[in-house]
């Protein structure tokens, strides 16, 4: 724990869109007294996740919104400092909503304990954390590739999208990934594996024909990380009772309160397919078993990572804004 005083990140006020330095305000406050089951933990990683946005918009939503002048909320990990509470000893990592903030003081009920003897921190928020399971759940249980399928993942390169790409090629179906940018395109291909990718941000061919090409026998499973135009490129190429498991929106989430559904959903009605959406929280009772297989699979080399890591707790704003400009390459992490 720094002798410093702690450093807070908080909501100033509710964006209209993708939050600028403004949104923000900086305090430095200290920790206080630890009530009965309580602990106090140095935060030493942020998560920085495109979830936030929907945290600061004033909509109902799978959470609460954060209230302005609360510390922005996020999924942070680091070791107890203080506690009150026969859960936890001093030493033991901790990860859970702990805050954009130095300091973080919290009812020992509401984190998970990490063993970070075997693996490294960050990747208990990434691969082996929230990202990595919604990545495991959400193709496993709602897309369910199988051999021979077709199965395509939208921002394939991020901390979900690589780990949903990576579940599907376990299963044996053929996977094309998109990205934005030739690099972003030959990771997919060149690092994990993938069979294919698509450039979203190509200037000679557009997300269609590029889709056509990729997926000369259509597309059983579609995991969307991003909706907007791919959503409705992935639309006309459905193959009968395909399945779209919906984890997010990032094209849209400028305007979340304005966000339009895809132009052609009545593909869904045609070849009698299903659109489904999932959080999290839906499998807190399960991240035990995702754990297991994804611990698994990092410890032997199969499923394969990435972080980004930005150091100083000022520069969250910018952190942030990166996910929406597609700047990071990988999971990305803000090192307070």
């Amino acid at each position: 724990m720094s002798d410093s005083t702690p450093t807070q990140i908080r909501l100033d006020h509710y964006p209209t869109d993708i939050p600028g330095d403004d949104a923000w305000t900086v305090t430095h406050e200290p920790a206080p007294v630890l009530a009965d089951e309580q602990i106090e933990v140095d935060v030493q990683l942020v998560s920085i996740d495109p979830g936030m946005k929907g945290w600061i918009t004033p909509m109902r939503s799978y959470m609460p919104p954060i209230e302005p002048g609360d510390v922005m909320r996020s999924f942070s990990i680091g070791p107890v400092t203080r506690t009150a509470s026969e859960r936890f000893q001093v030493g033991d990592v901790v990860t859970g909503f702990l805050g954009v903030q130095t300091t973080a003081v919290v009812d020992a009920r509401a984190v998970r304990p990490c063993d970070v003897s075997v693996t490294p921190m960050e990747l208990h928020l990434g691969v082996l954390g929230m990202t990595g399971f919604t990545g495991y759940f959400g193709m496993l249980d709602i897309g369910r590739p199988e051999a021979g399928h077709t199965v395509v993942v939208s921002a394939a390169s991020g901390a979900v999208g690589s780990v949903a790409a990576q579940v599907a090629k376990r299963s044996g179906a053929r996977v094309v990934g998109i990205a934005g940018g030739p690099d972003k395109c030959a990771y997919l291909v060149d690092e994990l594996g993938l069979d294919a990718a698509v450039d979203y941000k190509s200037t000679e061919l557009s997300i269609a024909d590029q889709l056509a090409a990729a997926t000369p026998n259509g597309i059983d499973v579609y995991f969307d990380n991003v909706g907007g135009e791919i959503l409705e490129a992935v639309l006309q190429r459905i193959n009968d009772h395909a399945r779209i498991v919906l984890c997010g929106g990032i094209s849209g989430y400028d305007d979340m309160a304005g966000a339009a559904g895809p132009a052609g959903y009545m593909k869904l009605v045609t070849t009698s397919s299903s659109m489904q959406g999932f959080t999290m929280k839906d499998y807190f009772h399960r991240i035990p078993e995702a754990f297991a297989d994804l611990s698994a699979w990092v410890a032997d080399g199969s499923l394969r990572h990435r972080e980004h890591i930005i150091d100083g707790i000022e520069r969250f704003p910018e952190a942030l804004r990166m996910l929406f400009s597609g700047q990071n390459h990988g999971k990305l992490l803000l090192r307070p």
